[in-house]
């Protein structure tokens, strides 16, 4: 039986020689499939939202003109159609995405900021830039003078749900670690 600390040598053609560890001492993922599934369900919808995006040419105007005469009563009313509308978001990835959040929540893990960006809190549906939602940049500072202010607005055009999101400025440290760092420089003054 191999020690899995022990590294083997492999030649790798003339002169060349590359060192490999076992697999048992390779760090592990808790919860690997859980990860892989919600990364899959993320991917699909995606695609998925995407892909109706360019199959459907949007036209929400109602086709009032175009009528059809009463063949029953041969009168010359005329009863507007409506035009067939596209659904804005595919109800299958609305579906793909309220199963990630299931499965995010049975296997207790956290969903990453990115995909929580991209995602309708309100409504499920995946936001596609132009398509199924708006974005905005404001600076509600003193005239717009802090450019660490500024936040992109994101609209569902499904819900009407307004999604905030900082821009150009990096997440605060957790209240622990700058007490620590604050203690540190003190530190540092006085010595």
């Amino acid at each position: 039986m191999a020690n899995p600390n022990v590294q083997t040598n492999i030649t790798c053609g003339p002169g060349k020689k590359t060192t490999a560890k076992s697999s048992k001492s390779t760090a592990k993922v808790s919860n690997k499939i859980i990860y892989s599934r919600v990364s899959y369900l993320y991917q699909a919808a995606a695609y998925l939202a995407t892909q109706q995006q360019h199959s459907y040419p949007i036209n929400l105007q109602y086709a009032a003109s175009a009528g059809t005469a009463d063949s029953h009563e041969n009168s010359l009313t005329t009863t507007p159609q409506k035009a067939e509308v596209p659904q804005l978001v595919s109800p299958v990835s609305r579906r793909l995405i309220s199963d990630l959040h299931a499965v995010a929540l049975k296997g207790q893990i956290r969903i990453s900021p990115t995909m929580k960006a991209s995602i309708c809190k309100k409504c499920d549906s995946f936001l596609v830039d132009g398509s199924t939602c708006t974005s905005r940049i404001e600076n509600k500072s003193k005239g717009g003078k802090k450019p660490w202010a500024d936040i992109l607005v994101r609209t569902c055009n499904t819900c009407g749900h307004a999604k905030r999101l900082p821009l150009a400025s990096e997440r605060q440290k957790r209240k622990t670690e700058r007490i620590t760092k604050m203690g540190k420089e003190s530190e540092d003054r006085k010595g």
